[in-house]
């Protein structure tokens, strides 16, 4: 039984569990350089590329241990002192995984989020679970930053891209999130919580055929907290529950990701626990994955998202690195995820 068959099952349970805790303070892994000085690190990134062979090693010591804001600092210093872009330099010097974890790095949070959305709509075939993790883990600031970002980038906006390469209920849903107008109150409207969990009861388990605007409306505006309680009173209406009933009324694209609304509302850390647990499971790793979320998740709670993958899958996540990556890539993961 996985984590979240578990977690569910405690929904209408006596203990009455209401979900992770909103606990306040710095739940990331990388912190800024109390000693920082910008000049100094451009110059040493200098001298680690022009090395015969590249020092690897200095590259990581530097930009892996400095705060978004510092990097973007250095990159400016970068550009003044040598007359170069420090991305376009380091993607020459650099190659495979472990230059995708560099460019990531020199992104602020909301042109690595733009540079991802696209990323999963161009191409062959779009990643329909990319965009429904990252429009829905994101705050609305962030999807605003992330639209912004996109915009100034590729010059089209994100709805236009999303319209472009989705259709149906899933194209509904994102293109609600995008709005990033969702309620981020914390308190709770005990009423309004009933009658929305009988609205989701009425409109998919008891009755024929699912009215998904009703779940995508409820969904897509009710803050993590009000949703929360909604999953409470909605076993009253139904034993099951609301994951197990979503997952046999929906299906596919559309079905992930209402039910990664319904993860990230009850516990986010858990959420992207389980996803890196997918990345590194079975034949091969998605990589895109693991540095997607490590990288984005580094300066807000992958502290937090550590300590679920060892409540979920007992080794550390640092174990779970080491025993899927190797050499300078894994070196760099293990620093971002707090090793010295």
């Amino acid at each position: 039984m996985s984590f979240f068959q578990k977690l569910f099952q405690h929904v209408t349970d006596d203990k009455g569990y209401k979900g992770a805790s909103a606990e306040t303070g710095y739940f990331g892994t990388v912190k800024a350089d109390p000693n920082f000085n910008a000049q100094n690190d451009a110059e040493k990134l200098k001298k680690a590329i022009e090395t015969k062979g590249v020092d690897e090693a200095a590259i990581i010591e530097v930009l892996a241990k400095r705060s978004n804001a510092q990097r973007q600092q250095i990159k400016a210093a970068y550009q003044q002192s040598a007359g170069k872009l420090l991305a376009d330099e380091l993607k020459k010097a650099l190659k495979s995984h472990l230059e995708d974890v560099v460019l990531a790095l020199l992104m602020t949070p909301s042109e690595y989020d733009a540079f991802e959305m696209r990323r999963a709509m161009k191409g062959l075939g779009t990643k329909e679970n990319v965009l429904s993790e990252i429009l829905g883990t994101r705050t609305n600031k962030e999807i605003t930053a992330l639209k912004n970002s996109f915009k100034e980038v590729y010059r089209e906006t994100l709805e236009e891209d999303i319209k472009h390469d989705v259709s149906g209920n899933l194209e509904n849903v994102l293109l609600s999130l995008c709005k990033a107008t969702r309620s981020e109150d914390r308190k709770i409207d005990d009423g309004l919580a009933k009658s929305d969990a009988k609205a989701l009861f009425e409109a998919g388990k008891n009755r024929i055929g699912t009215v998904c605007s009703v779940l995508i409306d409820i969904l897509t505006n009710r803050s993590e907290a009000q949703l929360c309680k909604i999953f409470q009173y909605y076993g009253q209406f139904s034993k099951d529950g609301l994951a197990k009933d979503l997952q046999s009324e929906l299906s596919g694209d559309f079905e992930d990701c209402m039910m990664t609304l319904v993860k990230v509302a009850w516990n986010k850390p858990a959420y992207f626990a389980e996803k890196l647990q997918h990345a590194m499971k079975g034949f091969g790793t998605n990589n895109d994955t693991l540095i997607r979320i490590i990288v984005s998740r580094s300066e807000i709670d992958l502290l937090k998202i550590m300590q679920e993958y060892k409540r979920m899958y007992g080794k550390t996540l640092q174990e779970a690195i080491q025993s899927e990556t190797k050499g300078d890539y894994e070196k760099i993961l293990l620093v971002l995820c707090g090793s010295p």
